[in-house]
Formats: structure tokens, C-alpha cells, sequence
């Protein structure tokens, strides 16, 4: 069972999901790698980025 993140680890999970994003990775791409790296699943991946977007969490804002 996938434990949940705390707020401090989804924003970790965010910042490393932009940034293999602005280096080049595809969509798909950078959220299989960024599930891999936290040890959870894409879907998991796919909450904490529109999370991340909806609250503007850096680099996207002051969040």
C-alpha cells in the first residue's frame, strides 16, 4: 500500500516534476520517472501536479 505524502514532500515531488519537465522530458516520461524516484504511482503523480498548479507552488508562484 502507497503511503500518503506530507505537504512538504508533495512540494518536493512538484519542484522535481517541473524541473525534469524543463529538461526535456515528456509529459509521460517525467511522471513515471518522478513516481519511480517517490516510490509512488503516476496517478499519485498526476494529484500533486494539479495540486501544485491550483495552489501556484514554486516555481509557479509564492504558493
Amino acid at each position: 500500500m502507497e503511503k500518503e505524502l506530507d505537504e512538504p514532500r508533495r512540494r518536493e515531488l512538484f519542484v522535481a516534476l517541473v524541473a525534469a519537465q524543463d529538461e526535456g522530458l515528456g509529459v509521460k516520461k517525467s511522471r513515471e520517472t518522478i513516481a519511480n524516484r517517490f516510490g509512488v504511482n503516476a496517478e499519485t503523480v498526476v494529484e500533486v501536479e494539479d495540486e501544485g498548479l491550483d495552489k501556484r507552488w514554486p516555481p509557479f508562484g509564492k504558493g
